[in-house]
């Protein structure tokens, strides 16, 4: 796609790389046929191709709307188009790009500006665990908009004490120890039977995708640097042998550290190791089959796993959880239908697109119900509460399914 950058963009870093992401594009039109809002809406305009069209636009010198805004927040970054792209045009990095042009031209409502700030200081805030602990006493009483992000508590369990000589970094992030304290600890239980120790961080906090993708980017590159400064000393002393995320959005957004940090002279480096460093959980399981094999009763039932986007398509992860807890025993199935769809959590855009996502997640649920399963597994906290709000079914994290699972230690 050929594209005439205007003198405002021109030798900028943004107006760079978004012309290399431009001129791979073909018009093909095949990122439609896989696009969620475009299945939804049928407007090319809420589809991949289209949002590229007016991104281009912006890049050109043409003035956006707020209907341009609206078009690129109705964009759920779920990245399956760049899956089936011919041409592997990094629309994930476009779209970043273009929603920050735009806002930098366009004032949000102030309903908005308000939501999406409460959003990144609320979530990143020292009072969202306390908060999230007190909404959940009270559960019960909540409106049932609001009970659906509030996820009914459920004991973490102990964490492991031994002391093993292989060790990974597990992260802890901002959300989920105070939404899903038990994902954490069944991944250090699970780890510790395979004779892996995990080694929690004393300083870091958010992987920087929620402000990141609300209109503060500079304070996401911040959270980053912050995380790094906190890994680093671990890594570089080579006291660990690898990041692990538990948590499928956070693993893709550290994994992209090398790309958001590689204009920062002080950290492009260390952001580039950190992001190489950095593995999935499910990316572990496979070897971590042989070692668990014998600990493992799996329980009778059909489970319906949901990969999220963020495994499927940001960290191109396929099969590797699918694989290794069948090894195991499990009867884990994947709906045919669809699979490759986004559920509609999609970070904070649960909230900010209500409609959508729950059109989405209910499209999800009914190719999921159809395997009549006794409980549904995922692999990250959005998707396992947004799935969990539809559903009378258990939602979990594979993990947690594979900890339930595990026989005491002889």
């Amino acid at each position: 796609m050929q594209t005439d950058l205007s003198p405002r963009y021109q030798g900028t870093p943004e107006g760079r790389e978004a012309e290399a992401i431009l001129r791979k594009c073909v018009h093909c039109g095949f990122c439609t046929a896989t696009c969620p809002t475009y299945q939804l809406l049928g407007d090319e305009l809420d589809g991949p191709r289209g949002r590229i069209y007016l991104i281009k636009q912006v890049l050109e010198g043409h003035a956006p709307t707020r209907a341009t805004q609206v078009h690129l927040d109705r964009c759920l970054t779920c990245r399956n188009c760049e899956s089936t792209c011919p041409s592997g045009v990094q629309y994930g990095h476009l779209v970043d790009i273009g929603r920050k042009l735009v806002d930098e031209q366009v004032p949000r409502p102030a309903g908005e500006r308000a939501a999406r700030w409460l959003l990144k200081e609320g979530l990143n805030a020292p009072l969202f665990a306390p908060a999230m602990k007190l909404g959940q006493a009270v559960r019960g009483l909540l409106p049932e908009g609001l009970k659906a992000k509030v996820p009914a508590p459920r004991p973490a369990g102990a964490w492991p004490r031994r002391s093993h000589a292989r060790k990974v970094l597990l992260p802890l992030g901002c959300v989920q120890p105070a939404m899903a304290p038990s994902i954490d600890a069944a991944t250090a239980r699970v780890l510790d039977a395979a004779g892996i120790e995990s080694v929690v961080p004393q300083a870091g906090g958010c992987c920087g995708a929620i402000r990141f993708h609300l209109d503060d980017q500079a304070g996401a590159l911040d959270q980053m640097r912050a995380n790094i400064d906190a890994w680093w000393p671990l890594l570089q002393a080579g006291e660990v042998e690898a990041i692990v995320s538990n948590a499928s959005g956070c693993g893709t957004a550290i994994k992209d550290y090398g790309h958001a940090l590689a204009g920062d002279a002080a950290y492009a480096d260390k952001a580039r190791e950190v992001s190489r460093a950095t593995r999935d959980l499910g990316e572990l399981l496979p070897a971590l089959v042989p070692l668990l094999r014998e600990r493992v009763r799996a329980p009778e039932g059909v489970i319906a796993y949901h990969p999220p986007c963020t495994l499927q398509h940001g960290q191109k992860l396929r099969g590797g959880v699918e694989s290794g807890l069948r090894a195991l025993g499990f009867d884990l199935r994947v709906a045919q239908n669809e699979s490759h769809l986004c559920c509609g959590s999609a970070g904070t855009y649960s909230v900010l697109q209500p409609a959508l996502a729950t059109q989405l997640r209910e499209r999800k649920l009914g190719h999921l119900q159809r395997l009549q399963p006794e409980a549904v597994a995922s692999a990250n906290i959005g998707c396992i509460t947004h799935l969990q709000a539809g559903t009378e079914l258990p939602v979990r994290h594979w993990v947690e399914w594979l900890d339930a699972a595990l026989t005491p230690q002889a």
